[in-house]
C-alpha cells in the first residue's frame, strides 16, 4: 500500500498544495474559538459555557452557507478543470446573491430576537443573559460571514487555496489580540468580557472581507462580474440547485442535530455545557487536517472529473480512501495525547472537569469515523455530484439512532452525562460500512460541466 499511496509525487504534490492551506486556514478559524474558551474560562465557567452556547447559532449559519458554498467548489472545480473561467464567475455570482439572503435572516435573529435563541439550548437564567449580551454585538459579524466565505471558496478553486490561508490567519491573529485587548480590558480599553469576545469577531470580519475584496482584483484571481451578478442562468442554476438542495438537507440535518447536541448538554447542568464546549473545540481544532484534506481532495478529484479524466479523477479517490483512514488514526493518537493537557487551561469545577476527561476519550474513537466520513462524503462523493447520500446517512444514523438515543437519556431515563455524550457520537463509526459500501459503487465519478 505505501507504494501505491506514496509513488505518485504529481497527485500528493497538488494534494498538499490544496489540503494543507485549507487545513491551516481551518485551523485558524477554529483557534478563534479556542481563544474565546480559554480567556472567557479565565473569566467565568459561566461566561465561556454561555458563548459556547450562543455560537451555535453561527455554527447553524454556517451549516446554510455551507449548502451554497459547496456547490460553488463543486462546480467551479470542475469548471476551471475545463478552463472555463466565465462559467466559474457566473457560478460566483449565484452564491454570492444566496450568501447575502441567508445572512441577513440570521443578523435580524441574533440582534433583534436573542433571547428567543438562547432559549432553545438552555434553560439556565445565567447562561441565557450573558449569551443575549453576546449575540447583541456578534450578530452584526452574520452580515457579512456569508460573503467572505463566497470569496474564499473562489480563491480555493482558482489555484489561490494558499491566499486563503494568509487571509485567515490574518483576520485570525487580529481576532485573538482583540479578544485579550476588549475581554480583559488591555491598553487603557475598557473590560467588556462577552461583549469584547463579540465585537473582536465583528473588526476581524470587517478587515476578512476587506481583505478578499482587494484580493480578487489582482492579476489571475476572480471578481465579480457586476454586469452578470443578477442575470440568471438557468441551466447553471439548475445545476447549482441540484447539488446544493441534497447538501442543504444534509447541513440541517447534520447542523441542527449537531446543535441539538449540545442543548442536551445544556440542559444536563452548567458543568455539562462548560465541559462540552472546551471537548468542541478540541475537536474543530483536531478535524482541521481532515477538513483541509476534504476540501483539497476534493477540488483535485472535480478538476479531474471536469476535464475529462474519470479514470484519473477515480485512482485519486481510491488514494484519498487510504489516506482519510491513515488521518483518522492519527486523530485519534493526537486526541489521547492531548487528553491530560487540557484540563489545566481553564477554570472548571471537579464534576466538570470528570466530565471533560471522558468526552476526550470517548471522541478519540469518535475521530476515526469523522474523519473517514467527511474526507469520503465532503471531499470525494461531492466532487462528483454524489450530494444525496449525506443526507441518507444522517437521516438514519444521526435523526434514527444518536439523537433519539440522547434525548431518552438526557430528558427520562436520566443517565450519566458521559454515557449521553457517547450516544451523541455513535452515528460517526456506525456508519462507515455503509459509506465505503457506497464509495464502492462508484456513482460519485462523474463529468457534472456542460456547454453554456
Amino acid at each position: 500500500m505505501r507504494e501505491k499511496l506514496f509513488s505518485d509525487k504529481i497527485f500528493l504534490r497538488k494534494l498538499w498544495e490544496l489540503a494543507l492551506p485549507i487545513a491551516f486556514q481551518n485551523l485558524m478559524l477554529a483557534s478563534v474559538a479556542a481563544a474565546d474558551a480559554l480567556m472567557l474560562g479565565r473569566v467565568t465557567q459561566d461566561s465561556m459555557a454561555a458563548v459556547s452556547l450562543a455560537t451555535q447559532i453561527q455554527f447553524i449559519q454556517n451549516m446554510i452557507l455551507s449548502a451554497i458554498i459547496s456547490p460553488i467548489v463543486i462546480l467551479g472545480a470542475q469548471y476551471w478543470g475545463k478552463k472555463d473561467t466565465r462559467t466559474v464567475n457566473d457560478i460566483f455570482c449565484i452564491g454570492l446573491r444566496l450568501c447575502v439572503g441567508v445572512s441577513l435572516l440570521f443578523f435580524i435573529g441574533c440582534v433583534i430576537f436573542p433571547r428567543y435563541l438562547m432559549l432553545i439550548f438552555t434553560n439556565e437564567e445565567a447562561l441565557i443573559l450573558i449569551g443575549v449580551r453576546y449575540l447583541k454585538v456578534a450578530g452584526w459579524s452574520y452580515l457579512l460571514t456569508g460573503i467572505s466565505q463566497c470569496y474564499l471558496a473562489i480563491m480555493k478553486v482558482s489555484e489561490h487555496a494558499a491566499q486563503t490561508a494568509v487571509v485567515s490567519t490574518g483576520a485570525v491573529l487580529i481576532n485573538i489580540v482583540l479578544n485579550a485587548v476588549l475581554i480583559f480590558g488591555l491598553f487603557g480599553a475598557p473590560a467588556m468580557e462577552v461583549q469584547g469576545a463579540a465585537a473582536a469577531t465583528l473588526i476581524s470580519r470587517i478587515i476578512e472581507l476587506a481583505w478578499v475584496v482587494v484580493f480578487s482584483y489582482k492579476k489571475g484571481y476572480i471578481h465579480p462580474d457586476w454586469s452578470r451578478l443578477f442575470k440568471r442562468n438557468r441551466l447553471l442554476f439548475g445545476d447549482f440547485q441540484r447539488c446544493a438542495l441534497p447538501i442543504l438537507g444534509a447541513c440541517l440535518f447534520w447542523g441542527v442535530g449537531f446543535t441539538s447536541y449540545s442543548a442536551f448538554m445544556g440542559h444536563l447542568g452548567t458543568d455539562a455545557a462548560a465541559a462540552n464546549s472546551i471537548a468542541a473545540v478540541v475537536r474543530d481544532l483536531v478535524c482541521c487536517m481532515c477538513n483541509g484534506l476534504a476540501s483539497g481532495g476534493g477540488i483535485l478529484v472535480g478538476n479531474e472529473l471536469g476535464a475529462g479524466h474519470l479514470d484519473r479523477g477515480k485512482l485519486y479517490g481510491d488514494r484519498l480512501v487510504k489516506i482519510a483512514f491513515l488521518t483518522g488514526f492519527v486523530s485519534t493518537a493526537i486526541m489521547l495525547a492531548v487528553t491530560p493537557f487540557v484540563t489545566g487551561f481553564v477554570k472548571m469545577t471537579d464534576q466538570a472537569e470528570r466530565h471533560l476527561i471522558a468526552m476526550m476519550v470517548i471522541m478519540a474513537f469518535y475521530m476515526i469515523g469523522r474523519t473517514v466520513n467527511t474526507i469520503i462524503i465532503n471531499g470525494i462523493f461531492a466532487a462528483g455530484g454524489d450530494t444525496l447520500f449525506d443526507m441518507y446517512s444522517l437521516a438514519v444514523c444521526m435523526w434514527g439512532i444518536a439523537i433519539p438515543l440522547a434525548v431518552a437519556g438526557t430528558f427520562f431515563l436520566n443517565w450519566p452525562v458521559p454515557v449521553v455524550y457517547a450516544c451523541t457520537c455513535l452515528d460517526e463509526v456506525g456508519k462507515i460500512p455503509w459509506v465505503m459500501y457506497h464509495y464502492r459503487k462508484y456513482i460519485w465519478v462523474k463529468d457534472l460541466t456542460r456547454e453554456l
